[in-house]
Order: structure tokens, then sequence, then C-alpha cells
């Protein structure tokens, strides 16, 4: 219920721009765009724990919206979600976007809920902290939820680009209900996660980022302070489950190494709390051949190493692992695309392997292909070892109007 206030008093602050429209003089541009999605998951493997299921249909539409005026300097920008899912708790609706943006020479400024991205590496987003992730929606942590915030940018020729961040509201995560896969033995409701802090969602978080480039070096610096992103999940010795989001300050840095086909990337975190204290990062290369065939094929071989000083109580499962893949892209009008890689241990016996592959029908539709592979996952993984049965593979036929 807070939630829906708050995005009321949103909706009512952007619409007072609007009226600007009016004025003869000022040119508005509309654009709606529509996309309808079937998709269905398989889970290969007998469920590990009581309810769960192995066959998933659901249905998504995603319809977004935007409306510019005073030559493309104010616009107002909305993105939708909504999904319905045999997974009651995957069965869901949101808000990804619907913020007032201005800009004027060398600033910008933007008020709503809107998604930001920050990061290089390609297995895992260490740096990424403004938004939630929307967990149910896809294992690999790039679905977000939309974010309320006033962001302020400041673009300099010589100092770089300046990103302010206040962040009024903290959304919460959900997790798979009882009949759904990729969740715990317990079932984590999500209003059963507790706050460190006292004003609990509606502390008020800030973030700073600048970001600069040297040649060949893209650089970025970035500070959050707030309530954390993701829960800090502690398990007793009767395997029972207590989480709650501690209140975090983390600095971050981003850099990005561009020479010939090569890429070096670097993401670093430093997270501080009263409970703990880690530090984690992702370094890798990437190189591309390109167009192989002479019709424009490019193939790009990526190796990553991920660390993180948590060990086992890393979230992401990701402590002493490498990250091998390839990136395959056709560049043909069809847009065929496929990214196939696997996350190996480096301390114990667990593996992950992946493929992920879209590819356009016509004019209007993409089918969507991914497949999850859960591989001699060990016992003493607190995370991954609730994830072992589920290998699964996921299809999807979207629609666009």
């Amino acid at each position: 219920m807070k939630y829906n206030n708050l995005i009321f008093v949103v909706i009512t602050f952007l619409s007072i721009p609007i009226n600007a429209q009016n004025d003869d003089h000022r040119k508005v541009n509309h654009d709606f765009e529509l996309e309808l999605q079937a998709e269905y998951r398989y889970f290969f493997n007998e469920a590990q724990f009581s309810g769960q299921e192995s066959h998933f249909p659901a249905l998504a539409i995603k319809p977004e919206y935007s409306v510019d005026w005073n030559k493309g300097r104010e616009q107002i920008n909305f993105s939708g979600f909504f999904r319905l899912d045999k997974d009651e708790e995957r069965t869901h609706w949101d808000i990804r976007e619907l913020y007032y943006q201005k800009a004027k020479g060398s600033w910008e400024l933007n008020v709503g809920l809107k998604k930001v991205y920050w990061g290089v590496i390609e297995s895992n987003h260490l740096v990424d902290i403004i938004n939630q992730t929307d967990v149910v929606e896809t294992f690999d942590g790039e679905e977000k939820l939309g974010q309320p915030m006033v962001q302020f940018n400041w673009i300099t020729n010589k100092l770089g680009t300046f990103d302010f961040f206040y962040l009024p509201y903290h959304r919460k995560r959900t997790f798979s209900g009882i009949d759904g896969r990729l969740r715990f033995g317990t079932v984590i409701e999500k209003n059963d996660i507790n706050y460190e802090s006292g004003a609990e969602e509606w502390r008020q978080d800030f973030a700073v980022r600048w970001k600069h480039y040297f040649g060949i070096f893209d650089v970025a610096l970035s500070h959050f302070y707030g309530n954390g992103r993701e829960p800090l999940f502690l398990f007793d010795n009767q395997g029972n489950t207590n989480a709650f989001y501690p209140i975090i300050n983390q600095t971050g840095l981003e850099v990005q190494v561009t020479h010939d086909a090569f890429l070096w990337k670097l993401e670093s975190i430093y997270r501080e709390a009263k409970t703990q204290h880690f530090l984690a990062l992702a370094a890798g290369v990437e190189y591309t051949f390109g167009n192989i065939d002479g019709n424009g094929l490019d193939i790009g071989i990526l190796g990553e190493y991920l660390y993180d000083d948590r060990d086992a109580l890393a979230l992401s499962g990701l402590q002493n692992d490498v990250f091998l893949g390839s990136r395959i892209a056709f560049n043909d009008t069809q847009d065929t695309s496929i990214l196939i890689g696997g996350i190996i241990d480096l301390d114990k016996s667990s593996k992950i392997f992946s493929l992920e592959a879209s590819r356009r029908i016509g004019n209007s539709c993409k089918v969507e292909v991914e497949a999850r592979i859960f591989n001699s996952i060990d016992k003493e993984e607190l995370i991954l070892s609730n994830f072992k049965e589920d290998s699964f593979f996921r299809l999807s036929l979207s629609k666009f109007f």
C-alpha cells in the first residue's frame, strides 16, 4: 500500500509538465510500443523440495510509451510489466520506468521511477546497486524493478560525467513460492525480510558516480549509502533462514580498456555494514573475431575471474570462480545472436552452464531460448545447493505492436 501511494505521488508530479505541451510553438512527439510474450519453462530434474513443480507456462505484457516536447529537451518515459505465471509469486506487475526528464546544456534531470545500469562484466554484476533485482523473473539478475529516484547528471568535457542520486524508497525482492523453482528449502515471503534501519523501506538512500575516459581507458567510481539491495541471509544449525536488509556503504570501481579487438574489464566493490565487510571483484577479457565469413559474423571469446571474500555466504555463489564463454552475433536481418558459457568453481566441484539465444521472426516477432544447467553442485554451497536440481530450459515467443 505504501508503494502504491508513492506511485500515485509520482504520477501526479509527472502529469504537471504535460500541460506545457499545449503551446502551439512546441511540437509534441508520441511513441507507443507493446510486447506480448508467451513463455514456457521446463525443469529437467525431480524437485528437491516438496511442492515444487516442473512445468511453468506464463504470459507477459510489456507496454512502453514516451512523449517529448521542447525540441526533445523534455520528455516522459513509461515502461510497464505484467506477468501471469503458474508460480503465484512469479505472477507480478511492476512499473519499470515512469519518469520526467529535462536536459539543458551540460546537465540532465530525471524524476520518477527509472532503471539505471552500472558495470562492464558479463557473468556477475557487482557494482550495479541502484535498482532492486527482479529475482523471480531471471536467474542471471539482469531484470530490475523500477526505482523511485531523483537523478541529476552533470556532463563536463575535461572532468567527466557526475551522476547524483536521491533514492527515497527501498523495494524488496520477491522470491519463488512453494511450487516455484530456484528457491530455498524454506519459502521466503518478501514481507518476512526485515530492515536494520528503523525507517525500513522509507530510509533515504544516496549515491554518486563519476565516469570519464582517458584514451583507451573508460573509468567509473561510485559510492552508495543506504539500504542494501541484497538481503543478508543468516542460517542456524536447524536449517532455518533469517534475512534482513542491512545499511551499507558500497564503493565501486569499473574499468574497461579497448585495444584493437580486445576488451579488458574490471569491476570491484568494497561493502561495509555492521554485520559484514567484504571485498569482491571480477576481471576479464573479451576478444572478437570480426566478419569471419565475410557476411558479418562476429565471434567473441570471453574469460572472467570472479572473487568474493564472503566465500560460501556470497548470495551469487560466485566466490572463487572462472567464467568461460562465447558471444556469437550473425549481424543478419533477423538479428540472430547466441551467448554460451560456463562458470567453474575453483574450490569445489560446482559448475553452471548457460545458453541464451534470440532471433527475430519477420518484422514483429522474436523467439528466445535459454538454458541453465547446474552440474555437480557441492553440498557445502549454502546458496547454490538449494538449486542443484533446478536445471531448466526456457522458450519464449514475443509479438511486437
